[in-house]
């Protein structure tokens, strides 16, 4: 059965990709908190590590996810509008 993609609801899916891209960014913040903590640091104020920077990362990623991921659906909407959407094929699960 094919089935076509006609538009994509911007706001609804910006607010899933900022919660999808906080909880991914967390498995790199994570690793590189504990890595941090253990790496020598140069002597200096242009080195010196920043915790802060770190623990904002998710939350600036979210942001960015919740700005970008709603402007791209917009521009796909207005794309479907003259091509018609994307098309997919799906079947039913026999054991659904």
């Amino acid at each position: 059965m094919s089935k076509r993609i006609s538009r994509i609801a911007p706001w609804q899916a910006g607010k899933q990709f900022a919660i999808v891209y906080f909880i991914l960014s967390l498995f790199f913040v994570i690793p590189m908190m504990l890595i941090a903590s253990f790496a020598p640091m140069p002597p200096g104020p242009a080195h010196k590590f920043s915790a802060g920077m770190l623990v904002a990362f998710p939350f600036l990623y979210a942001l960015a996810g919740l700005i970008f991921v709603p402007l791209g659906c917009w521009i796909y909407n207005l794309a479907a509008k003259f091509t018609g959407g994307v098309q997919v094929s799906v079947v039913d699960d026999a054991d659904a």
